[in-house]
């Protein structure tokens, strides 16, 4: 998967400001740096996030699946996702 464009970094912005409910001691510039910044660490580290997933998943997953497994993974960590059996 490629890098966000600043369309699409600036709408991830967006989106976390309108759900965020915590009192910040940031900017929004400092906002758009630290989006910028995952996108550029998802990047980055592709190649190890690919070879840390199990065989067979690795090689028979989709890259929108493998991203969408760390993407339930980290929204299950800050407690945003919830399943039934929960």
């Amino acid at each position: 998967m490629a890098l966000l464009d600043a369309t699409g970094r600036a709408r991830v912005a967006a989106q976390w400001m309108r759900e965020n409910v915590i009192s910040c001691a940031f900017t929004k510039p400092d906002l758009v740096a630290a989006v910028a910044a995952a996108d550029q660490w998802v990047e980055d580290n592709a190649v190890s996030y690919n070879q840390a997933l199990p065989q067979p998943f690795r090689s028979s997953a989709t890259a929108e699946q493998k991203i969408a497994i760390l993407a339930y993974v980290l929204w299950r960590r800050i407690g945003r996702l919830r399943a039934r059996e929960d």
